[in-house]
């Protein structure tokens, strides 16, 4: 947090001020904007209690995107399943699964016009 000052110093002196610090174990992050979003992968993310409310801090670094672009993590797996399965090149599987948030399933369903 500070350089130069030992982490457990640190520690116990927050903890004396009646403050208290955890660390958490997030894969990822989204921020939600007016019209874009910012996605922090695998950041150091901690929350902080002080006087009865939280707060969060985030380290790391970001991804700017529109709101309207996909966020949803696509494997080349789900990609070759959804195609095989429903008969139709890898760019509609694909789409099929962004449209879907990455449900296989709900992917298959729609490309086979069941949804």
């Amino acid at each position: 947090m500070f350089p130069g000052i030992d982490p457990r110093a640190m520690k116990q002196a927050m903890k004396k001020l009646g403050m208290k610090q955890d660390d958490l174990d997030a894969k990822a992050v989204i921020i939600v904007l007016d019209g874009r979003k910012l996605i922090f992968e695998n950041p150091s993310v901690q929350r902080i209690e002080m006087q009865g409310q939280e707060s969060f801090q985030i380290a790391g670094s970001y991804e700017e995107v529109a709101e309207e672009e996909s966020i949803v993590n696509i494997d080349d797996d789900s990609i070759d399943t959804v195609a095989s399965q429903a008969d139709c090149s890898k760019e509609e599987a694909k789409a099929a699964l962004e449209k879907n948030g990455g449900d296989i399933a709900a992917a298959i369903l729609a490309l086979n016009g069941e949804e």
